[in-house]
């Protein structure tokens, strides 16, 4: 057996088999190379040829071809522009020009050569670019037997081959779908054939009687009859007319069942068409005999599954189409765009069964609906069936598979991780923070920085205690006393890994000698946090939201100098603080608590309150309750490396006016209200390690 791949868990570039070189194996194959995979194609045919006149390449598909670089207008294909539709007896019913609504769609609606795109598919697959080199194509290699788990191939001539993945794109008589349970199914005919086949418009033009019908270009024709219909399209830059000419099977029947390739007669089908407009009639007369061709319309009914260990399915392997729609090939090409973007480039190879499930999960509801759409439109006409034909082509056009999967992909790897955060704006995935990256992997604060100046001072109890969240049970001072004390305390981060090696500044009032009364009778002991400042809004919203600490903006300014360290606040230029430590000297490291706040208290007592969104819900919290955040529990512990003392420290505070702090004024006013009996010591701190605060959380 040869290996082209074997499934193990490292990660590397996938080896993909594709089975089958039509439309829909050419573009994965085109995708998937882009992805960085390697990819070999096998095709049962010698020359590979897809087989067929002309296709849609309406915008759902044409935008993805436009992704790979594929523009179908350079070889020939032309803008579909207006829709008639007439009786049997050539009466018009409907005609509809198209110009306007093509604008609706971000990429043009487009007619294009089924060959031609075949070609153009096969060429670029075949040809190396720039980064990557030829995709193999492996001709006249007819694939017997897939083993899905192994994700091995056998050839008819004994030949095995393994790889990591295994797509069947081998079309409506696929043998890979036998290998997916449930896939033990064969397409049967639905009661109707087409006759397919080209006619020169200049043939068209030249002719009095048919002139009428070609005149406009991009114009797409039908004629209905009460079970058959006709179909007429130009293709190749409006030179060439297609047709696909639909009747029931029985008036067509071959003696063998050959559904491809099967030589029709054109008497044969002008006379099933006999009673129809003379002016079409006429037109299908300038088909070349030898060129008209009979196909049964195939239908399967739906299989439950797409994928089996490392196999999935593609196209007409997986969901043969009706032709009434014209999606069948650009289903196929919004399945091979999925795939590429599921199996993106670092796919860890144990991950290729689970990814190929999302595939499926990402695209059966979507072409199985198209295929019901299909089946709608193709059924027998009455004139009590009405067809929502604009919500049919806003579902089909609407659509981009490529953007649909990737974000299919992200909320899939999301759903993953072990420790997501989910915080606003919820759309964009999981958030990183100062805890966590955005796939959730805790971060690591050891080699951060820190540099925190404090200024602990003698004041009132009773101003401090009227800070406590108002209103609110539980709240004391643990001493009796009518003093209390209370810091400023500003801290300096550097080396912050979630702010990507950078740092911010934040400056808070700490209110020492608290407890919180729980409901059982205990008590949790700490320094109390009314307010925080931080100069930088992303801990600001992670702090709040994640944590529940009462953290605002302000601008915070630092003075470092030999003896100095001097701190200034504001908020758009309007100064509201300033704290001085004066006279440093330089103490033992070991006297120095490793808490941020500049104190030795157990950890922080703050309360987080959350309004209830709405007018109608004012003054209703959607969170209220005291957090706690113990500093024992904290990692890393922080490790002063400098400490220094201040011989004078001082606390000055400018209310200011609400025009000058028109969001703040009424913070700073109540900081201002605070007495500052005593400064009973001042230090400033130097060292690494900064806590996540990853422990801080409810008390009760």
């Amino acid at each position: 057996m040869m290996t082209i791949g074997a499934g193990s868990s490292e990660i590397r570039p996938l080896r993909v088999l594709i089975v089958g070189a039509g439309i829909g194996g050419l573009t994965a194959a085109i995708a998937l190379r882009q992805q960085g995979h390697d990819v070999v194609i096998f095709e049962q045919s010698q020359l590979a040829t897809e087989t067929g006149a002309a296709i849609h390449l309406a915008p759902n598909a044409n935008g993805l071809l436009r992704r790979l670089g594929i523009f179908a207008e350079e070889f020939g294909a032309n803008l579909m522009e207006r829709l008639v539709e007439y009786n049997a007896k050539g009466e018009l019913q409907r005609e509809m020009d198209l110009t306007e609504a093509n604008k609706r769609w971000q990429h043009p609606w487009l007619l294009a050569h089924r060959i031609d795109l075949h070609n153009n598919l096969k060429r670029i697959a075949t040809a190396p670019t720039d980064e990557y080199g030829a995709i193999p194509l492996r001709k006249a290699s007819r694939v017997a037997w897939v083993d899905a788990e192994s994700a091995t191939i056998t050839l008819e001539d004994g030949t095995r081959l393994q790889g990591d993945v295994v797509l069947g794109a081998d079309g409506v008589h696929s043998v890979t779908r036998h290998a997916i349970p449930g896939g033990q199914v064969k397409a049967k005919c639905g009661g109707k054939s087409a006759f397919r086949f080209l006619v020169s418009k200049k043939a068209a033009l030249v002719d009095p009687m048919t002139a009428k019908l070609a005149q406009h270009p991009g114009e797409l024709h039908i004629w209905y009859g009460a079970d058959r219909r006709i179909i007429m399209y130009p293709t190749s830059n409006n030179t060439v007319l297609n047709f696909v000419v639909i009747h029931p099977e029985a008036e067509s029947a071959a003696d063998n069942d050959d559904t491809w390739g099967q030589q029709g007669n054109l008497e044969k089908m002008l006379h099933i068409f006999d009673g129809f407009d003379p002016c079409i009639l006429k037109l299908l007369s300038k088909a070349d005999p030898q060129t008209v061709k009979v196909w049964k319309l195939l239908d399967m009914d739906v299989i439950p599954y797409w994928h089996h260990h490392r196999l999935a399915l593609l196209g007409d392997a997986a969901h043969p189409f009706l032709p009434h729609q014209g999606q069948g090939g650009g289903v196929a090409i919004e399945d091979a765009i999925s795939l590429a973007v599921v199996l993106s480039r670092g796919t860890p190879i144990h991950e290729v069964p689970e990814r190929l499930k999302l595939y499926h999960d990402i695209r059966h509801e979507r072409a199985t609906r198209i295929q019901s759409f299909s089946r709608m439109i193709g059924e027998d006409r009455t004139e009590k069936k009405q067809l929502d034909m604009t919500g049919f082509s806003n579902y089909n056009f609407g659509h981009d598979e490529f953007d649909n999967s990737t974000q299919k992909l992200r909320e899939w790897t999301w759903n993953r991780i072990p420790n997501p955060y989910w915080r606003m704006p919820i759309a964009f995935g999981p958030m990183p923070g100062p805890r966590q990256t955005h796939l959730g992997v805790p971060r690591d604060g050891t080699n951060s920085t820190f540099t925190t100046a404090s200024i602990k001072f003698k004041t009132s109890r009773t101003v401090l205690q009227n800070l406590f969240p108002p209103g609110r049970k539980g709240w004391r001072f643990t001493a009796p006393d009518t003093i209390a004390y209370a810091s400023f305390s500003q801290t300096t981060l550097n080396k912050m890994e979630w702010l990507g090696g950078s740092g911010y500044k934040h400056i808070g009032l700490y209110i020492h000698g608290v407890e919180y009364a729980k409901d059982d009778g205990s008590v949790v002991q700490g320094t109390y946090l009314p307010i925080l400042f931080e100069s930088l809004t992303d801990p600001i919203v992670s702090g709040r939201e994640e944590l529940g600490m009462p953290k605002l903006y302000t601008s915070v300014d630092v003075y470092r100098r030999s003896n100095s360290y001097r701190i200034r606040t504001g908020w758009e230029g309007a100064l509201w603080g300033n704290f001085l430590l004066e006279d440093l000297v330089e103490v033992d490291p070991s006297t120095a608590t490793g808490a941020l706040s500049g104190e030795a208290d157990a950890g922080i007592l703050a309360y987080k309150y959350l309004p209830k969104s709405g007018r109608a819900n004012k003054n209703v919290a959607a969170e209220e309750y005291a957090i706690f955040d113990p500093y024992a529990d904290e990692v890393p512990t922080p490790k002063p490396q400098r400490v220094y003392t201040a011989k004078k420290a001082s606390i000055r505070i400018d209310a200011l006016d609400w025009e000058q702090l028109p969001t703040l004024h009424h913070v700073i006013s109540r900081l201002a209200e605070v007495p500052v009996f005593e400064v009973v010591g001042a230090k400033l701190v130097e060292g690494t390690g900064v806590p996540d605060v990853a422990v801080a959380g409810p008390i009760e």
